[in-house]
């Protein structure tokens, strides 16, 4: 039998982790002695291995709980361990996606900033600056700018990426 440190060793988890995930229900054959000390033994470190796994796949504790609930009621859940793998997979290319989007637009502002440094192009991305009148509340201020012939990766520089599409449609 492994105490929690042991445990944590073994998994390279953290000793908070490993009484974290007992707490939370995900190690079901851990058991504890007369003075209520968690102890382990080669199930539950599998079971350990198997938290830290999905952990790893961003999988949040409540399907990890689905999860391990699921495999207690044996081979009959595969379809629905499936089902939740797959769900979370979608969640996640969704979110890579997003992540894409929030790198071409960093990679936008990057440009536009060593434009301001090398070209001597005015610098509208501080708020402070930019005109208060709008005409409509979404107005962004690149397409208000005083000389109005910045480029479209100029102009991307200073909006919001929501924003985008109309600034490039107005420059």
């Amino acid at each position: 039998m492994y105490t929690v440190q042991d445990a944590a060793l073994i998994t390279g988890l953290t000793e908070h982790a490993v009484r974290f995930y007992t707490d939370k229900g995900l190690v079901p054959s851990v058991q504890r002695n007369k003075n209520n000390v968690r102890l382990f033994d080669e199930e539950s470190i599998n079971w350990l291995h198997g938290v830290r796994c999905l952990k790893q796949t961003g999988l949040p504790i409540e399907n990890i709980k689905t999860y391990v609930d699921l495999c207690l009621e044996g081979d009959s859940t595969v379809p629905q361990r499936l089902a939740l793998m797959m769900e979370y997979k979608e969640a996640a290319l969704i979110q890579l996606e997003e992540a894409k989007q929030r790198v071409a637009h960093l990679e936008e502002k990057t440009l536009h900033y060593q434009a301001i440094l090398e070209r001597g192009i005015p610098d509208m991305t501080n708020p402070r600056t930019w005109e208060t009148n709008r005409e409509e509340p979404a107005d962004c201020p690149a397409s208000r700018s005083a000389n109005n012939s910045l480029s479209a990766v100029e102009a991307s520089g200073q909006c919001p990426a929501a924003m985008q599409e109309q600034i490039t449609s107005v420059s």
